[in-house]
């Protein structure tokens, strides 16, 4: 995994939405498909929230890490960053990594596969969120989002654990994933070095009974303590 801070530095962050654009096109060759998670044995969710009540607004990054496979909690970290990018549909890695990267960088031990609450491949460029993040920390990432960005679908079975393609221009760029029977789907994407059948495996393994998998879940009730200003440092 390469230094949060240092993957800061491997693109420039003050760009405009066409040149953020450009930048995940070129990224995009970077990006792994294939299983290459190697040996999990801690797991993140990531997830940000934002405070409109500072002057410019705050992006709040909240990881937190789990062991794997006991799905134990070890540890929360979190950082505050000014917002430096606008809220530009598809274009959300820019407004939302460089607190992530913060977040992470706070963590005393290194995570083997991230959950990112966003989209990773299921995305117009095929550069989400979760594929963004993975290739700068060179870390596997699965895009593990609420509510679907682009793509057609059958519905899936109503039992745990159906699944159906998520299908954009003829290209399978996703699953839409019954994680708890007869709740409204999720939509599973790859993000890096993770194929999109074990990305369903392992969110089915993460899942345990609500509708959105442990490490999203608790990462977003974390920053929204975080927001509170409960708590903003690692721990």
């Amino acid at each position: 995994m390469r230094d949060p801070q240092k993957a800061l530095r491997l693109h420039r962050w003050d760009v405009t939405p066409a040149e953020a654009r450009a930048l995940q096109l070129e990224w995009r060759a970077r990006l792994e498909r294939g299983d290459r998670a190697g040996r999990i044995r801690r797991v993140a969710g990531a997830d940000v929230a934002f405070d409109a009540s500072v002057p410019g607004g705050q992006a709040i990054a909240g990881v937190v890490l789990f062991s794997y496979p006991g799905w134990e909690e070890l540890e929360c970290a979190a950082a505050r960053q000014p917002l430096t990018f606008p809220y530009v549909p598809g274009l959300l890695s820019f407004r939302e990594i460089p607190a992530i990267l913060a977040a992470v960088a706070r963590l005393g031990e290194t995570p083997d596969l991230i959950f990112c609450d966003g989209q990773g491949y299921a995305h117009p460029r095929r550069f989400g969120l979760a594929c963004h993040l993975g290739v700068l920390l060179d870390v596997p990432t699965i895009g593990c989002a609420k509510s679907r960005l682009i793509g057609e679908y059958r519905e899936p079975g109503r039992r745990a654990g159906a699944w159906t393609p998520l299908v954009h221009e003829g290209e399978r760029i996703g699953a839409v994933l019954r994680t708890r029977a007869g709740a409204r789907p999720m939509y599973i994407s790859s993000g890096h070095r993770v194929s999109l059948e074990r990305a369903v495996e392992l969110v089915m393994e993460a899942c345990d009974g609500p509708r959105v998998p442990r490490p999203t879940r608790r990462a977003d009730r974390y920053v929204a303590e975080c927001k509170r200003g409960a708590r903003i440092a690692s721990r």
